[in-house]
């Protein structure tokens, strides 16, 4: 007995060791580990990376920025009153509604839907960060009532602490990516109706609903200043099945070959919300009209198309300027160049601020 003892102990620590190392085997390569926990995240495999050598230049965007014309249609914000006389116009339909950048209404039957929410009237801490050049069509007082709350990712420019804090349904379900349900839970929302998402995760919201998480080329920050948080939390897009229908609502992201791994296996997708501007940082990085993280109009079509989407909204632009591109490129390149990668003209589509189109003029 005491002799077969240390031979015992031996295969014991043996077999812990390799099913350790088993496990970590297994991890997902979009997690990183430290000390053996999860401490960070990176973009899936195989695509565009950061170039060390890069520095970001606050003083040349800066100026360059003072150049840039703030000119748009005056058509492109619907005024406030009439938006609201909309939405108790199509209150019993399903429908989309563009609030701004990034943020949409998007009422699916019983079941209404906001993504990526910024009330404020600037992207950052308090008042510093990229001031919107536009206002707002609503306030949160006159949000209809909202039961799901997706967030894509923690930019400021799509994640605002104020709106989540004053947020008038906080008995919403709540679905964001991995690390970003304190922000949540520490705000009154019930910790049960916040569900942290992995990549490829799926949730059930009601018999008619259901969501799964997918990646996207792109990254994570809050502090404005070095790199102590960056990547600290995931980032995602979201795949919305309804009533056999399926809407994709891209975190932003920036071009990369999984498009076309992910088109195989969640394809054809009936609508596709995704990035038009932030594209141009020429002035600093030296390329025109590329970012590893934001797409421009041509790559969004070739991204979509990659997905199997037949139709696109366009979004991300026309609000605030956070790149270096005139404010009204982004739109006019979508429909100009949307034949180029097999969609009809009518199928890029655009939304005014404040905007409601019917769902089954959007999917049919």
């Amino acid at each position: 007995m005491y002799k077969t003892l240390p031979l015992i102990i031996f295969c014991i620590i043996y077999l812990f060791f390799n099913i350790n190392s088993v496990a970590m085997d297994q991890k997902p390569y979009h997690h990183i580990y430290k000390d053996g926990k999860l401490f960070a995240f990176r973009n899936p495999e195989g695509g565009p990376q950061r170039n060390p050598n890069f520095k970001w230049n606050w003083k040349v965007f800066r100026e360059e920025k003072k150049k840039l014309k703030i000119d748009y249609p005056s058509e492109h914000v619907i005024d406030r009153q009439i938006v609201l006389k909309n939405l108790q116009r199509y209150k019993s339909d399903s429908y989309v509604m563009w609030l701004d950048h990034a943020s949409f209404i998007i009422k699916l039957g019983d079941t209404t839907i906001i993504t990526d929410p910024v009330f404020e009237k600037n992207y950052g801490p308090l008042w510093f960060g990229p001031k919107k050049y536009i206002d707002a069509p609503l306030t949160l007082k006159d949000l209809p009532k909202i039961n799901l709350f997706l967030l894509t990712h923690n930019h400021y420019d799509h994640m605002s602490i104020r709106t989540i804090k004053n947020f008038p349904y906080k008995n919403t379900k709540v679905l964001v990516p991995l690390k970003l349900g304190k922000y949540f839970t520490k705000n009154g929302y019930k910790k049960n109706n916040v569900k942290e998402m992995d990549w490829f995760d799926k949730v059930k919201i009601n018999d008619e609903i259901s969501i799964t998480m997918l990646p996207a080329q792109h990254w994570s920050k809050r502090w404005i200043w070095g790199d102590g948080d960056t990547d600290r939390s995931l980032w995602g897009s979201f795949l919305i099945e309804y009533k056999g229908k399926k809407i994709f609502f891209a975190c932003d992201t920036g071009p990369a070959p999984f498009y076309k791994e992910l088109g195989k296996k969640f394809g054809p997708i009936d609508l596709g919300f995704g990035n038009l501007g932030a594209y141009n940082f020429e002035a600093i990085s030296g390329v025109k009209d590329r970012s590893l993280f934001h797409t421009n109009p041509e790559e969004l079509l070739s991204l979509m198309r990659d997905l199997k989407v037949k139709k696109i909204i366009g979004m991300h632009y026309g609000t605030a300027i956070l790149s270096l591109e005139p404010i009204w490129e982004p739109p006019i390149r979508f429909k100009t160049n949307a034949e180029k990668f097999g969609y009809k003209k009518e199928n890029a589509i655009t939304f005014k601020i404040g905007e409601i189109k019917k769902l089954d003029q959007l999917i049919n």
